[in-house]
């Protein structure tokens, strides 16, 4: 249950009621009101705005409809306290058997405690990664990965229909190159010095297994012959040899996509001529001559005619031209066409999570999907800025396997995948990251991952040493319902129960803001009530221990606590793509 949203209905009923009863003019639109966290935890539990949004269409005054307001909240069994203040906010305390309710609810449910229909099944697709087939996986593209897989299990969980989707380009200039480059190492491979690589190419270690294996494969048979004979067939080799080396970066990192979509494969069958068809049907296209852009002087620029889309209609600073010089489509006209395929598809709601580098790429492709569509899809572009990887505070630069970077396998390797996942949402996707291989694998308050997975493994701990007091059967979630919750009255034990209470509202809200870094912020806290609560009772006072030997249903209506938290924490750690540990 969504506690805050319950409430909004409730006051909902109020108001219903009140119409009923001739309080007021008629029953009222409620869609403005809030229901909210108070902004000072003194305040109680709930605060909400109903009296100021409504008092006017009430035809009363915003204080004498909270007055009525408040009435109606004091007479429910849940809440135990109302408080009208200022000129008519109402905050109330709710009952501690409101909270036990929620406790037995997360124990009922499991890890899928949080699941919500908010999506009603609302087709989405999330496009992440996508990196050019054109070498291993870096730590930027990590970050991608992470926060779309995460993501799309966030809009899973809160009741969207996923695909998760993977668009190679696999078509244009950079495969051209990449089979130059594997040109190169197979000359190599066949015993020819190659003393450098032209720039443009990739010279990267990780092509070499791809020459061999194709030395293997055919020989000497590529040798003597001319560029237009061996570039297609070459360029094919090598992207599907670096889609299997991308394929197992995302294994290794625990990202599995449902689609994988070739750029090629779009433009052979004349994606993009029907993107054009759309466009010309629409009467938005036309041939004419752009503006030199911003900086150059005029001898660096030579106008000439092109095939123009008119973005500027939707938003965009200027017309985006559809075709090159040499006669094939630009980038963003197979762009548009792939977006195009996915609306076709049946998504109405676009997600592609890119690099920071894309930023001014945004505005044309979201002219694009709204021509396209007829203003019937929406895009939603998410950016995810640069990594800094470092080494005790040290930036690290180079990869002995690129050459140039460091790779994304190469960090998996040295800190495990459930450290990369985790730490790569513990910013807002727009933020720069600071990535320390030494920090991020301390075991301290500081190093949010291991925080967290230590509250995991701390109730686990709990529950294997209350065996020496309870059979399994009594330690099972279903049992645990039937402990006495009233036992648990400490208010850091209250408190605990409301933090893990806030988890439903927590999924809508990341999944409506497209923000799954909001989960490990919320893992955070959580896991700081109960540290802070096991610190009280292990420093402070030993009645408030988890096991107390001399009371057994005190034990067990905690070990319901512990059992509750267990769930949550996992719930969470399971949406962030992060295996909750058992022991540390």
């Amino acid at each position: 249950m969504n506690t805050f949203e319950y409430f909004n209905g409730r006051i909902g009923d109020i108001l219903e009621g009140l119409a009923a009863a001739g309080v007021l003019q008629h029953v009222i639109d409620a869609g403005g009101v809030t229901v909210e966290p108070p902004r000072d935890v003194k305040h109680g539990d709930i605060s909400t705005n109903a009296a100021m949004v409504l008092a006017k269409a009430a035809g009363l005054g915003p204080r004498e409809l909270a007055e009525k307001i408040a009435a109606g909240l004091e007479a429910m069994d849940e809440v135990a306290s109302v408080e009208v203040a200022g000129p008519g906010f109402i905050n109330a305390t709710l009952a501690p058997q409101f909270w036990y309710a929620r406790l037995g609810e997360i124990l009922a449910a499991g890890i899928a405690y949080g699941d919500s229909n908010i999506g009603a099944g609302r087709r989405v697709n999330v496009e992440y990664v996508s990196a050019n087939p054109t070498g291993p996986m870096h730590v930027g593209h990590g970050r991608g990965a992470v926060v779309g897989d995460a993501l799309a299990a966030i809009l899973a969980k809160a009741g969207y229909d996923v695909m998760r989707e993977y668009y190679v380009n696999d078509a244009g200039a950079q495969v051209e190159a990449l089979a130059r480059s594997l040109h190169l190492r197979y000359r190599e491979c066949l015993g020819e010095v190659v003393t450098e690589f032209p720039e443009g190419l990739y010279p990267g270690a990780y092509l070499v297994p791809a020459a061999e294996k194709l030395k293997e494969r055919d020989g000497d048979k590529w040798l003597g012959m001319a560029e237009e004979e061996w570039l297609q067939p070459f360029s094919a080799f090598a992207t599907q040899e670096m889609m299997t080396l991308i394929r197992g970066d995302l294994a290794a990192l625990g990202v599995e996509h449902g689609v994988f979509f070739s750029e090629r494969d779009l433009v052979e069958r004349g994606g993009v001529d029907e993107v054009v068809s759309v466009l010309e049907g629409a009467g938005l296209v036309y041939t004419g001559t752009l503006e030199p852009p911003k900086g150059m002087t005029p001898e660096d620029w030579e106008p000439r005619p092109q095939l123009l889309f008119k973005a500027t209609e939707f938003g965009d600073d200027v017309d985006r031209p559809l075709r090159k010089s040499d006669g094939t489509w630009t980038y963003f006209a197979t762009d548009m066409a792939y977006h195009l395929d996915k609306h076709r598809r049946g998504f109405t709601d676009l997600i592609d999570v890119w690099g920071a580098d894309h930023g001014g790429y945004v505005k044309r492709m979201n002219a694009a999907v709204t021509a396209l569509t007829g203003e019937k899809g929406g895009l939603h572009v998410i950016l995810c800025q640069m990594v800094n990887l470092l080494d005790r505070g040290e930036p690290v630069k180079m990869s002995k396997r690129s050459g140039t970077f460091v790779t994304l396998a190469e960090v998996i390797d040295q800190v495990g995948k459930d450290v990369v996942r985790f730490i790569m949402l513990t910013r807002k996707n727009d933020a720069q990251l600071d990535f320390d291989l030494a920090k991020v694998v301390e075991q301290s308050r500081d190093n949010p991952v291991f925080y967290v997975q230590y509250s995991h493994a701390r109730c686990c701990s709990v529950l294997r040493h209350a065996a020496r007091m309870f059979d399994a059967a009594e330690l099972s979630p279903d049992s645990l319902q039937l402990a006495d919750f009233s036992l648990l009255a400490d208010p850091a034990e209250l408190q605990l129960i409301k933090s893990m209470a806030a988890w439903p509202r927590m999924v809508e809200g990341a999944a409506e803001a497209l923000e799954p870094h909001r989960i490990a912020y919320f893992l955070n806290d959580l896991s700081a009530s109960f540290h802070a609560l096991w610190t009280k009772g292990a420093r402070q006072d030993e009645s408030l221990r988890f096991l107390v030997e001399s009371d057994k249903e005190l034990s067990r209506a905690r070990l319901a606590l512990v059992k509750a938290l267990e769930l949550v924490i996992a719930s969470g750690l399971t949406v962030m793509g992060v295996t909750p540990v058992q022991e540390m």
